[in-house]
């Protein structure tokens, strides 16, 4: 038996579900979320990488760890809204060019064109985004590099698909969708139910976002634990606190952090301050939350040597910034701190972590908290703090 295989064309695709209007819906839905993810992604690169006109905010305490959290949610949700959106517009893929009018197949190729960039740089940030909560990195490139490259490419390619799909877009949505029609007369066992309409499909791709959405939220929403099984952090670790880079991952030896550990500190003079000085000196207990750029974030209680009162150690003039180093050689053991933030009472060079002394894995002996700002930013290990003017 010879099988003659052809590729599908559109009239293989026979579900009375899809539609223009219902195509228009999810990708409204598809651009918000996209929206939000890439402006809270934008915000946590700008705060990472700050350009000399931007400036964060030193509170709240809690925003960044709302944007980061919202931005990761959103992402999570958005799968089952790419999903359905891929399955409403599968059969443009494979409909016949346009024949005889030059503008009607340009406007045909730039409208499949769109679509293909749109999914292609949507499937690459959601997948690879996914990939990086679970800490699953399979692949070569730097992630937060590529990832935000990729970002503007797929905000791009939504603002070019609006632009081109615009009219179409308020024509379907400016008419309401007739039920589809009821499925040919044939046999049907009792009880037998008959097809779904677009409004349950619609519902129930706005439930399983809900659903991932919550099951996202735990480590954000104590309540929410129990159920959320997505949850980038269970909330456990040292001191009951998640850990991302171990100080063996960072290379930190003991020799190091052991008891010959200076803190140096770096102005008008130099000074260097073991652990039983930085104890010595006045403490401050404060509680705020530790917020990754992967979207998990947590509330702790910190105790230390206000970051300030360091600094009027060794500088009481005007400065810019307080740049902290770390015996961690890698890509987050250097940090700088704007001299807003550096004066800001509950900004500590932490010694412990909700009581105790802190763990080797948070930092040991010594590390910045500050509030309002990315986890990747409170560097631990600290080992020196550098005055700027």
């Amino acid at each position: 038996m010879i099988i003659r295989l052809r590729p599908p064309n559109e009239q293989d695709f026979r579900s009375p579900l899809r539609s223009e209007r219902l195509t228009s819906i999810l990708g409204i839905a598809l651009g918000l979320a996209f929206t939000i993810c890439f402006l809270t992604g934008l915000i946590s690169h700008l705060i990472q990488h700050p350009p000399g006109w931007f400036a964060w905010p030193t509170g709240p305490s809690w925003l960044y760890r709302v944007t980061q959290g919202l931005h990761v949610t959103t992402g999570m949700a958005a799968i089952p809204l790419l999903a359905v959106k891929l399955w409403s517009v599968a059969p443009k893929f494979w409909r016949r060019f346009p024949t005889g009018r030059a503008r009607a197949m340009i406007i045909e190729a730039v409208e499949r064109g769109t679509i293909l960039l749109l999914i292609g740089a949507a499937f690459f940030e959601v997948l690879t985004g996914l990939l990086n909560v679970a800490e699953a990195y399979l692949w070569p490139f730097f992630f937060p590099e590529v990832h935000y490259l990729m970002a503007w490419l797929l905000i791009g390619s939504v603002v070019l698909h609006v632009a081109v799909r615009l009219p179409i877009m308020i024509s379907a949505l400016r008419r309401r969708d007739r039920r589809p029609p009821p499925p040919p007369a044939e046999p049907r066992a009792p009880g037998a139910e008959t097809t779904i309409t677009r409004r349950h499909l619609l519902t129930g791709t706005a439930i399983a976002a809900a659903v991932i959405a919550i099951a996202t939220l735990g480590d954000k929403i104590p309540a929410l634990r129990g159920v959320s099984v997505l949850a980038q952090r269970s909330g456990t670790g040292p001191q009951g606190l998640p850990v991302n880079r171990t100080a063996a991952a960072a290379g930190i030896r003991a020799d190091q952090v052991g008891a010959d550990y200076r803190l140096a500190l770096v102005g008008t003079r130099t000074v260097e301050l073991s652990l039983a000085d930085l104890t010595a000196l006045p403490q401050r207990t404060v509680e705020l939350p530790i917020a990754c750029v992967e979207g998990w974030s947590q509330l702790a209680t910190w105790t230390g040597v206000r970051l300030s009162d360091l600094i009027g150690l060794v500088d009481d003039h005007d400065f810019t910034e307080a740049r902290l180093a770390s015996f961690d050689a890698g890509p987050y053991g250097r940090s700088v701190v704007a001299s807003a933030l550096a004066r800001h009472p509950e900004t500590l060079i932490a010694l412990r972590l909700n009581g105790e002394v802190l763990d080797h894995d948070h930092g040991f002996p010594a590390r910045l908290i500050a509030p309002n700002r990315p986890g990747a930013l409170q560097t631990k290990w600290l080992s020196r703090i550098e005055i700027v003017r």
